[in-house]
C-alpha cells in the first residue's frame, strides 16, 4: 500500500475512533443530583400564658366594683393593694380593664398590721388609733396637699374599712418606700394604714388613679 492510501485509511480510522467515543459518551446517560428536600417549618411552640399572680384578687375588686354599683363615677381602671405578698415586692396594681395592661408599684402597710416589723402584713383592723391596714373596697376622692404633701382622699365602702375619713387613710408618699430603703433594710417602712407609695412614683400613680374609681385591698393566702 503506497503513502497516500495509507494516509488515508489511517484518517478514516481515527475519525471512525472518535466518532465512537463520542456516541459512546453521548449513550451514557447523565444523572442531574436531586435537589435537597426542604426541610419541614418547625412547628412553633405556644407557651401557656401564666396567670396574674394577683389574678383572684382582681376577681374580687370586679365583684366589689359590681357590688358597689354607682359608687364609681369611672370603671375603667381599677387599683388593688395585694397584701399577701412582702412588703419588698411591687403589690400595688392599676389594672387597665378594657385593655388589660396593667402598672405595679411599692406600697407599705400600716405597723399596726406588722408590729414586729417583719416586712409582711399579718392582720387588718378598722379601729381608729390601730394604725393598720384595713381591706375591702374603695372609692378614690379628691387630692389635696397635706402633711405627707401631695395625697388623695379614700372613702370605705364596706364594713371593715367604713372608718377610712375619720382614720385619714389616704393614697401619700413616704421615703421609707422605695428601692434605695429596700435595699438598706430588705423591706419598706410600715405606715399609720395609709397606702404609702414611693414619692417619686406618687404623681403617675395619682394620675392613673384620678377620682371616682376603684381601690381594692385584700390579702388572699397565707404569708411566708
Amino acid at each position: 500500500m503506497d503513502r497516500r492510501n495509507f494516509t488515508k485509511f489511517a484518517m478514516s480510522g481515527l475519525a471512525f475512533s472518535f466518532l465512537s467515543d463520542s456516541i459512546g459518551r453521548a449513550a451514557v446517560p447523565v444523572t442531574a443530583p436531586l435537589p435537597a428536600a426542604a426541610p419541614s417549618p418547625a412547628k412553633p411552640i405556644v407557651q401557656p400564658i401564666a396567670p396574674k399572680p394577683y389574678a383572684s384578687l382582681l376577681e374580687k375588686a370586679k365583684a366589689a366594683l359590681d357590688r358597689h354599683g354607682d359608687a364609681f363615677t369611672l370603671r375603667d381602671r381599677v387599683a388593688i393593694a395585694d397584701f399577701a405578698a412582702p412588703s419588698k415586692e411591687l403589690r400595688f396594681h392599676v389594672v387597665d380593664l378594657i385593655g388589660g395592661q396593667s402598672s405595679s408599684y411599692l406600697v407599705a402597710h400600716g405597723r399596726g398590721s406588722d408590729p414586729a416589723h417583719s416586712g409582711w402584713l399579718h392582720s387588718f383592723s378598722n379601729e381608729p388609733n390601730s394604725l393598720a391596714s384595713s381591706s375591702g373596697a374603695y372609692v378614690t376622692g379628691e387630692q389635696y396637699v397635706g402633711q405627707h404633701g401631695r395625697a388623695m382622699r379614700l372613702i370605705g365602702l364596706d364594713p371593715q374599712n367604713n372608718n377610712a375619713e375619720p382614720r385619714a387613710i389616704v393614697v401619700h408618699g413616704a421615703d421609707y418606700v422605695g428601692e434605695d430603703h429596700i435595699a438598706a433594710w430588705g423591706k419598706c417602712g410600715r405606715s399609720e394604714g395609709c397606702f404609702a407609695v414611693a414619692p417619686h412614683m406618687l404623681p403617675q400613680l395619682l394620675g392613673l388613679l384620678g377620682s371616682g374609681r376603684l381601690l381594692y385591698a385584700d390579702k388572699i393566702g397565707a404569708e411566708a
